[in-house]
This record gives C-alpha cells, structure tokens and sequence, in this order.
C-alpha cells in the first residue's frame, strides 16, 4: 500500500502551481490591457490631428482629381486622402503598441506575429501611393491619347485611349503588388502574352478596318503642303476654291455644290491648281 502515491499531496502541488502561475500572469494581463489602451488613446489622437492637418495643407485635391477618374466614378466611391493616411497611422500605432503588450505577456508566437505585421506596413504605404500614382498617370495619359487621336479623326479614339489606361494601370498594379512583397512572376508573363495577342489583334483588325483612313492621314503629310486654302484646283471633275484642309480630306466650294475630297486621291490623280 506504501507504494502508492499520495493523491492528495499530488493535487495541491497541482492547484499550488496552477494558483502561483495564476498570479504571475494576471499582472502580465493587468500591463497588457494598460498597453493597449493608451495605445487606442495615442492612436485615436494621432488620427484625429493628422487628418486635420493634411485637410488643411490640401492633400484632398489630389484625392479630388482621383475621384474625377472614370473608375473610381464607376466604383461609386469617394476618395478622401487625408482620412485614407489618418487611418492606416491609427492602426500602424495600434499594433506597435499591440507588440509591446504582447511582449508583456511573453508570448512569442504572437509578438512575432505583429512584428510581421509592423513591418508590412509601410511595404503596404508604398505600394498605395505607387498605385494611387499610377491611376493618375494611365489617366493622363488616356486623356492625351484620345486628344491625339481626335485630332486625327480616328473613329476608335476612346476605346485606344481606354485600352492605354488599363495597359498602363494593370503594369502599376503589378508593380505596386512587387513593392508590397507579393511575387509577380507569373502575373507578369500571364499578363504580357494576354494582353500582347489582344492588341495584335486589334491592331490587325482595326488596321484592316481603317485602311481608308489611315491612308488619308499619311497622304496628308505629302499633299497639304502643296495646297492651301482659297486655292482654285479642279480635280477629277469637281472645280471650285479650297476653303478647308483637315487631316484627312479638303472641303472644295463651287457655285453648284460643297465636295469633300479625301486627301487620298490627290495623290493618285491628276489635280489642276489655277492662278488666281
């Protein structure tokens, strides 16, 4: 009988250092719920300040000019800069604290965890503005596409100037998510044979499609120096005075009728210019 352990003794060494470890962790517990609410105090402040103050120097213009976007329209939201950095400050400062209290409660798992965090944070800033930047820029340049091929009297000037925004803006994306970390790879090589067959495409069909066109804009490099408005020029059978030259036709006056001409028959056939 002497052999058995005493299952008394046994339990209160149990409940002694269950009890001991008890009151060992609960002033841990007391610190980190001290830590983390002068942290969500310190955040709150530092959020309520900085929105303040990027409003005032003006930072919502530039979130402004991004509402003005065509997809950030589409989206249905409103972009406001200054509550956008407010906010991701607010939470950059609650897991710095949210690291403290976890190291206060000396749990490594989950200290390792927010610093994981911690650190991601400004990888995620960075890539936000290049981003943001880049939206920007592909709109920009969307806008002096389509102004260009209008100027042109290209048919397809939006779709061009649409295609160009997302061509540029899928390029930012992959960057941005690079810069944050993600590999991008074969993102990268998905993207560059998807998107090169698709403007291969177009371009061969639009190319086929607007021959006429096109054909009439390079004869405008080699015809509208030889000619000039007031002119009187018979060509074909229509004879009158050149009162317009556009980028692909000349707009000739007679007496009887107003002919449009494209430019692509003055240079093959014979064109008759009058001395005034």
């Amino acid at each position: 009988m002497n052999n058995f352990p005493n299952i008394t003794e046994i339990l209160l060494n149990t409940f002694n250092t269950l009890i001991s470890q008890f009151v060992e962790f609960v002033p841990r517990v007391i610190g980190c719920i001290v830590i983390l609410l002068i942290g969500y105090l310190v955040a709150r402040g530092v959020r309520i300040v900085i929105s303040q103050l990027l409003s005032r120097v003006g930072l919502d213009r530039v979130g402004d000019k991004l509402n003005e976007i065509d997809i950030i329209k589409k989206l249905k939201t409103e972009v406001k800069l200054s509550d956008i950095v407010a906010t991701i400050l607010y939470y950059y400062i609650l897991l710095i604290f949210l690291t403290f209290a976890a190291d206060t409660l000396g749990v490594d798992t989950i200290t390792n965890m927010v610093l994981s965090l911690v650190g991601f944070i400004p990888k995620l800033i960075a890539g936000a503005i290049m981003l943001q930047v880049g939206i920007m820029l592909s709109d920009a340049l969307k806008t002096g596409v389509v102004s260009i091929c209008k100027s042109f009297n290209i048919s397809a000037a939006k779709l061009i100037g649409n295609i160009v925004f997302v061509f540029f803006l899928v390029i930012t994306f992959i960057t941005a998510l690079g810069q944050i970390g993600i590999e991008t790879a074969l993102l990268e090589s998905s993207f560059t044979i998807i998107f090169g067959g698709a403007i291969a495409a177009f371009g061969l069909g639009y190319g086929i499609a607007s021959r006429d066109v096109l054909a009439n804009i390079i004869s405008s490099f080699y015809s509208r120096k030889n000619y000039q408005v007031g002119q009187v020029i018979k060509i074909g059978t229509v004879k009158g005075v050149i009162s317009k030259i556009d980028t692909t036709s000349v707009t000739v006056v007679n007496e009887t009728a107003t002919t449009i001409i494209p430019l692509q028959m003055f240079q093959n056939t014979q064109v008759e210019v009058y001395n005034s």
